[in-house]
């Protein structure tokens, strides 16, 4: 995405296998506490969510797997790109979130990151694995709907 179109979209990262790879059951949006320029290097594009996850421990909320690359001028002040990162959640939440995956079998991962008021927010989501099966009706599904749409489109335009 070009810069200046990265300035009006608050979106700063997608998980775009997510959706293939889980079934997505519940979304919470989330806080995340960054170093300053981490912040910088979110800004500018430089993060990965695709092997992200969130694990519950001791009452806290972790986001584990997320990789934020050094920012270039940030010298001797940069933080480990692929450290763990505290997330901002209610007690509430976070005992539910952490009683749905012990019971449920669930997992909890990063769908995207976005800014909200200048703020970094991370949502996330409740998940459960698909099967291949799965995968493949999505897909027959997706495929079906675009024929859809060109033949309909096709009809309009009188070919």
């Amino acid at each position: 995405m070009k810069p200046e179109s990265r300035a009006r979209d608050p979106v700063l990262a997608r998980n775009r296998s997510a959706s293939h790879e889980y079934s997505i059951v519940e979304r919470f949006e989330a806080g995340i506490e960054l170093a300053g320029t981490e912040v910088k290097s979110l800004r500018a594009g430089r993060v990965q969510l695709r092997d992200g996850y969130v694990r519950i421990e001791n009452g806290e909320a972790w986001l584990l797997g997320v990789s934020i690359a050094l920012y270039e001028q940030g010298n001797r002040f940069n933080p480990d790109p692929g450290r763990r990162r505290k997330l901002l959640l209610h007690r509430r939440e976070i005992e539910y979130l952490d009683s749905t995956v012990h019971t449920a079998g669930l997992t909890i991962v990063p769908l995207r990151m976005y800014l909200e008021r200048n703020r970094v927010k991370v949502e996330i989501a409740l998940v459960r694995g698909k099967k291949l099966w799965d995968k493949r009706q999505d897909l027959a599904r997706r495929d079906a709907q675009r024929e859809m749409e060109r033949s309909v489109a096709r009809h309009i335009r009188g070919g």
